[in-house]
C-alpha cells in the first residue's frame, strides 16, 4: 500500500485531511491532527479555509483559492501517499470540484465529512457546494458520517427517531458511499443512538450521552478517528467502534476550557514524555 522506502509505520496509518482550520484548535485540522496522532498515525493536511474562531463561535472565514488546496492535495499524495483521505469543511462548490479533480484516479479509500455549521450555527459551506458533494464527492466516500442535521440536509426531510434515522441512511447510501454513519447526538434524550449502515445491513450503536459542554470537534474527531483506523487495517464497523470509545473518553476527560463549547481531550491516549 505505502511507496518504496517509506519505513512500515508510515506506510501503515497515513491520513490526508482537507479542511478548514479552527484557530481555536477544537475542531477542523487541529483537531484531525491530535486525532490521528493520538492513535498513532501520520496526518498530513491540505487546508481549505482559515477560520477566526474559539469556544464561542466563529466570526470570520477565509477561503483558500480552491487550485492551492489541489495543490496541496496532489504535492502530498505525489510524495508522501495516504492510506485514506478524510474530507471536513469545504466551503464552496469550487473547493469541492478541486478537491474531486485531485483525487480522481487514485484509488485511495476516503471519509466524508459533511461538514456544514459550526458549533456555535455558522454556516461552513454554500448550497451549490452541497449539490457538488452529493453529486460528485460522495459517490467515492468509503464513508459517509453526518450528524443529525447535516442528514436532514442532504436527505431532505426532518429526522426525529431511530426509524428516521435508519430513512436517511438508506436515501444517503444512493449517493454511492459504501457505507452511511448518522450521528445521533442532537436528538433528545438520556441514550445517544448511532445508525451505521453497511453492504450487511444496519447496526444500532448506542451509549449513555454525558452532559457536558465541552463537545466542540466531536464530529472533526470522530471522523478522524475512524479515518486511522481505516488506514490502519480495521474493517469499517470496527474502525467506528474504535472512534466511537475514543471520542466518549475525549469528551468525558475535557480539559474544561473556554467560556462556550470547549474542545476535547484528544490526548488521553498520550503518555507524558518523561525527561529525566
Amino acid at each position: 500500500m505505502g511507496e518504496a522506502g517509506a519505513p512500515p509505520e508510515a506506510q501503515r496509518g497515513r491520513v490526508l485531511v482537507v479542511a478548514g482550520s479552527d484557530s481555536g484548535a477544537s475542531a477542523g485540522i487541529q483537531a484531525d491532527l491530535k486525532t490521528v496522532m493520538a492513535l498513532g498515525g501520520y496526518a498530513m493536511t491540505a487546508i481549505t479555509a482559515v477560520t477566526v474562531q474559539n469556544t464561542q463561535g466563529v466570526s470570520a472565514t477565509h477561503e483558500i483559492p480552491p487550485p492551492l488546496v489541489a495543490s496541496q492535495i496532489e504535492a502530498v499524495l505525489d510524495d508522501i501517499g495516504a492510506d485514506v483521505i478524510k474530507t471536513g469543511m469545504l466551503g464552496s462548490a469550487a473547493t469541492v470540484h478541486a478537491v474531486v479533480g485531485a483525487i480522481s484516479g487514485r484509488p485511495i479509500p476516503l471519509v466524508v465529512d459533511p461538514v456544514m455549521t459550526a458549533k456555535g450555527g455558522a454556516s461552513l459551506i454554500d448550497a451549490p457546494a452541497v449539490k457538488v458533494l452529493k453529486d460528485e464527492l460522495c459517490l467515492r466516500a468509503t464513508i459517509l458520517t453526518p450528524n443529525i442535521p447535516e442528514a436532514e440536509h442532504l436527505a431532505g426531510f426532518a429526522i426525529r427517531d431511530l426509524n428516521d434515522m435508519k430513512r436517511a441512511a438508506e436515501l444517503l447510501m444512493t449517493l454511492g458511499p459504501e457505507a452511511v454513519l448518522i450521528k445521533g447526538g442532537h436528538l433528545p434524550g438520556d441514550t445517544i443512538e448511532d445508525v451505521l449502515l453497511t453492504g450487511d445491513g444496519f447496526d444500532v450503536m448506542m451509549g449513555r450521552r454525558i452532559n457536558s459542554p465541552h463537545t466542540h470537534g466531536t464530529g472533526c474527531t470522530l471522523a478522524s478517528a475512524i479515518a486511522v483506523s481505516l488506514a490502519q487495517g480495521m474493517s469499517i464497523e470496527a474502525s467506528v467502534k474504535r472512534a466511537r470509545a475514543y471520542v466518549r473518553e475525549a469528551i468525558r476527560s475535557a480539559p474544561g476550557l473556554g467560556h462556550g463549547h470547549g474542545p476535547l481531550n484528544h490526548a488521553h491516549t498520550v503518555k507524558p514524555f518523561a525527561f529525566d
